[in-house]
């Protein structure tokens, strides 16, 4: 019984992460989820006791991923600092560019409908955030010190300039359904990111 416990939440969780990735949030009633999953009410109730708990478990399920995927491409041994960085976009920009909506960046998708419903599920977005651009700032520190990165002023700003760059260019993308900017965001960040 104990080991059906996480699968069955972990179930719920991955239903709701392809649910929330194509209606967004609030889009997703709690008898959609129950039906897509297929678990009875009573299950979703004893891994969650609200549905702002399940959106603050979505939240920081996704940005757990997430943070693997990152530290996967930014501490890649092959490629230097400035190599990490220019692929970490290039995967952003196939990413929100994929026809399969769980593969886009769930940061993008709630941001705004987030900030409206809940200060918890918001503390939980602005803390990815916020570990995101570290590791970026992190990456533009590593490649002054391997020279594939020219100095600049400071790394923890141009990297949060272009991360916010990548968060615009995406909800534009998904407005338009269109990579366009998503390729201009691309094409910036290699004028951004100093070459030396």
């Amino acid at each position: 019984m104990e080991q059906r416990k996480p699968d069955t939440q972990a179930h719920i969780l991955a239903t709701g992460r392809r649910l929330t990735a194509v209606s967004g949030y609030a889009g997703v009633g709690l008898n959609e989820l129950l039906k897509e999953a297929g678990v009875p009410k009573g299950s979703f109730y004893h891994y969650f006791p609200s549905k702002e708990a399940y959106g603050i478990a979505l939240l920081k399920e996704f940005a757990n991923d997430y943070h693997g995927k990152l530290n996967k491409t930014l501490n890649h041994p092959g490629k230097d600092s400035r190599s990490r960085l220019i692929a970490y976009f290039t995967q952003w920009r196939k990413q929100q560019s994929s026809d399969v909506p769980e593969e886009r960046c769930l940061v993008v998708k709630l941001s705004a409908e987030v900030a409206d419903l809940s200060p918890e599920m918001s503390r939980v977005l602005e803390q990815s955030v916020q570990s995101i651009i570290n590791h970026l700032a992190s990456t533009l520190r590593d490649g002054v010190v391997d020279g594939s990165i020219g100095a600049h002023a400071n790394s923890k700003e141009l990297a949060a300039t272009i991360y916010y760059l990548w968060l615009g260019a995406s909800l534009v993308a998904g407005l338009s359904g269109s990579k366009a900017a998503l390729t201009s965001a691309l094409r910036a960040t290699r004028d951004l990111i100093p070459a030396t």
